[in-house]
């Protein structure tokens, strides 16, 4: 189609096919009823109607607790919150120490390295000074002395002496920690509703926070938390944690409902271990630091070094608050009403299937489906007649019309059956007695009714009949329908009823066309959309002989093809 510029104010729309059936009229309005049960759950269940934000939000915490513990060749020391917490651990976490392991009264000077992160020696040749490594507790002096009674490392320069003792103690010294206690303190924001809440919520008053202690059954919103209950609510036991240390994720979440007398905005906490607690399953398990308190002894510096295991928490929120928004609503309706395209496919496939029959399926097909072909390809449609329906075929340029193979089959729809009305008048007989047409000499191969004549043209090497036998030219209704001129007269006068049947050439030409066009609807009716019909050799023929040209040339050509279009011309009789 041309662009012009008329053409932008058009409107196209789609073309409907409606089924007066109650079956399927039922089960269209049931599917569609179901596809809106579901489309409303869903959109309560989801709160598709809300617009959404996601939380902004900040942590501290302030973690209490005394323990006392007794270190071989050091005592018992007091840990309160300063010693047990350690550096910062980074942003929304902290830590706590379970166990430790000390080394004391060490000084700067030299010392043998410990194995296996000094090099075993036998002479100094076998030492480097200056050397060291990541694994060196200092650096080398060049001397190898004697480590042991069996043997010898190279001397560092190091804080001597130097840590020797790998293994964590077992049990924890500080397993009561498993007591202290821990306040959480966050503070969220939603933007986009300008709406702000913390996990200390309105209600809770000074004298509740000093008694409250977060239990999932009795007390799930009180923000303070025992660290041996944060364990076993991650499923852990403290006491083994707590030998070589871990990671425990305290996550709250909020999911708030903003949403007039349905708002709801409360925190819920859940815990889980992060870090792998399998000793034999990673080669640094637990989590551990060290730190050291100095001290002088006679002016000389010395200090105790403390190798620290424990649990560090971290604490993080996840949050989602929603709203009513008409815009949102909008959307989702829009988005879901592709669903009820479901019900179109599922009829239409149902009606394809074996649940109706053959003459069903293929009407409502062409009722909705309007094939358009290309104009390249040339699709005919032919009629034999000892074969009651019509076959659709492709043209070939090589393969004779008669040895085509069909693209597909149609019932015969004979549009007009006003054609008999004539032949039924009284006194006619009808009783087929075959005419006497003798067969044609030199009869090509594809002819089996012996009565087409030869052609070169693969289009027109078409019979009557798919199996040898009469051909259809002896039929007694072939003369009356097709052949007798009182017949085609009054379906002349019918379709121009002032036109002028004179004797002549004319009146001839137009008495051998409208005899093809009664056996076209006689033998094919109306032919499936966008075909040609042909007619067969013997018929184009016979009816040429019954009408000649007096030339020898006829208005339809050496091709015995009848278009669509010169079919639907006229009123078919």
């Amino acid at each position: 189609m041309p662009c012009k510029l008329l053409n932008l104010c058009e409107y196209e729309t789609h073309k409907l096919v409606r089924i007066q059936s109650v079956r399927l009229g039922s089960l269209k309005w049931t599917f569609n009823g179901v596809i809106l049960m579901f489309i409303c759950i869903m959109m309560l269940w989801n709160k598709e109607y809300q617009e959404h934000d996601y939380v902004v939000s900040s942590v501290t915490a302030k973690v209490k607790g005394v323990a006392l513990t007794s270190l071989p060749d050091v005592g018992d020391i007091v840990w309160d919150v300063v010693d047990y917490s350690g550096p910062s651990q980074g942003k929304n976490s902290f830590f706590v120490v379970t166990n430790v392991i000390v080394t004391k009264k060490q000084r700067q000077g030299k010392c043998p390295e410990v194995p296996p992160y000094g090099k075993v020696c036998r002479t100094d040749e076998d030492c480097v000074k200056g050397f060291w490594d990541q694994h060196s507790h200092g650096v080398q002096t060049g001397a190898c002395v004697k480590f042991d009674v069996t043997r010898k490392t190279c001397e560092v320069s190091a804080w001597c002496p130097i840590e020797s003792k790998k293994k964590p103690p077992k049990p924890a010294l500080l397993a009561s920690a498993e007591n202290f206690t821990v306040l959480i303190k966050n503070n969220i924001r939603f933007p986009n509703f300008n709406f702000m809440r913390r996990n200390i919520l309105p209600e809770m008053t000074e004298s509740y926070l000093k008694r409250c202690q977060f239990n999932r059954h009795t007390d799930s919103s009180c923000p303070i938390f025992r660290l041996g209950d944060i364990v076993k609510e991650a499923k852990e036991n403290f006491s083994e944690m707590a030998v070589e240390g871990g990671v425990i994720g305290i996550q709250i979440k909020w999911d708030c409902n903003l949403d007039g007398f349905l708002r709801n905005c409360l925190p819920k906490y859940s815990f889980r271990r992060l870090d792998e607690k399998e000793s034999n399953r990673t080669l640094y398990p637990g989590l551990s630091f060290r730190f050291a308190r100095y001290q002088t002894e006679k002016g000389v510096e010395e200090r105790t070094l403390f190798k620290a295991f424990g649990i560090r928490f971290d604490v993080m929120v996840f949050g989602e608050a929603g709203k009513f928004s008409i815009i949102q609503l909008i959307i989702f309706i829009g988005s879901t009403l592709s669903y009820y395209t479901l019900t179109t496919v599922f009829i239409d496939w149902l009606i394809g299937t074996s649940c109706y029959s053959k003459e069903a399926r293929q009407n409502y097909s062409e009722k909705k489906v309007e094939s358009v072909q290309d104009r390249k390809q040339c699709i005919l449609c032919v009629s034999f007649v000892d074969e009651n329906h019509i076959r659709v075929v492709k043209k070939s340029h090589k393969k004779s019309l008669q040895q085509v193979k069909p693209i597909s089959v149609h019932p015969c729809k004979v549009r007009h059956l006003s054609a008999m009305v004539g032949v039924l008048q009284k006194g006619n007989n009808i009783i087929d007695k075959p005419s006497q047409v003798l067969p044609r000499p030199n009869r090509p191969a594809w002819c089996l009714c012996g009565c087409c004549l030869p052609s070169t043209h693969p289009q027109e090497q078409l019979c009557c009949r798919q199996s040898i036998g009469r051909c259809i030219t002896t039929s007694t209704l072939f003369e009356q329908l097709v052949l007798s001129r009182p017949l085609l007269e009054a379906v002349l006068l019918y379709r121009e009823p002032l036109s002028d049947l004179t004797e002549g050439e004319q009146r001839i030409a137009a008495l051998r066309n409208c005899s093809y066009r009664q056996y076209i609807s006689w033998r094919i009716g109306a032919p499936p959309r966008e075909s040609i019909p042909v007619m067969p050799s013997c018929s184009v023929w016979r009816i040429r002989e019954e009408y000649p040209s007096q030339e020898g040339e006829y208005t339809m050509g050496s091709h015995h093809v009848v278009t669509v279009q010169r079919i639907c011309t006229g009123v078919l009789i």
